[in-house]
């Protein structure tokens, strides 16, 4: 950005139509990197969004598919609290899922009052698309990026998320 750049001139748009900018809000002042962390998260999460668009999946529903299709079948009350959603949100999921016949869900038999939930056969098709878009998200987001500074950038991004994880009590999945 120029020296004498206003915030407009610092603004461009960027291939998904949201503006980027080099002017930091002046009540963002006292946290840059937090700020770069809410940018550049909003933005991964557009991205993965018309990735997934087009697999038929909303934002969200992916993370469900992966901890089904790595544990098998669990309740519903487990698969809550791993994604660390609201529960109505994760039924909402569960029902669309279902509907594109993706996932089933069935009375558990050691406790009639708890559901089961489980990845058909059918969304193995799904798996591979999920982990081809995944992986055509982590090379357009690391473009430019050597072995050695992705290796660098995942380390410290764990780090933070065990700051934040720390902070908040509670890590699901950790």
């Amino acid at each position: 950005m120029k020296a004498d750049a206003t915030p407009a001139e610092a603004t461009a748009t960027a291939p998904d139509g949201a503006a980027c900018t080099d002017a930091l809000p002046s009540a963002a002042l006292g946290g840059p990197v937090s700020h770069a962390v809410s940018r550049v998260a909003r933005l991964h999460r557009n991205a993965a969004a018309r990735l997934l668009k087009g697999l038929g999946l909303y934002p969200g529903q992916e993370f469900l598919m992966m901890h089904l299709w790595d544990s098998g079948a669990v309740r519903q009350s487990e698969l809550i609290r791993s994604v660390d959603l609201d529960p109505s949100t994760v039924t909402k999921m569960l029902q669309r899922l279902e509907q594109t016949g993706h996932v089933r869900r069935r009375p558990d038999p050691d406790d009639r009052r708890a559901v089961l939930v489980e990845a058909t056969d059918e969304s193995c098709a799904l798996h591979t698309a999920v982990r081809n878009a995944w992986s055509g998200l982590e090379e357009h987001t690391l473009a430019g990026l050597d072995p050695a500074e992705r290796a660098e950038l995942a380390r410290l991004l764990a780090k933070v998320e065990g700051n934040l994880c720390q902070e908040a009590g509670d890590c699901p999945g950790r």
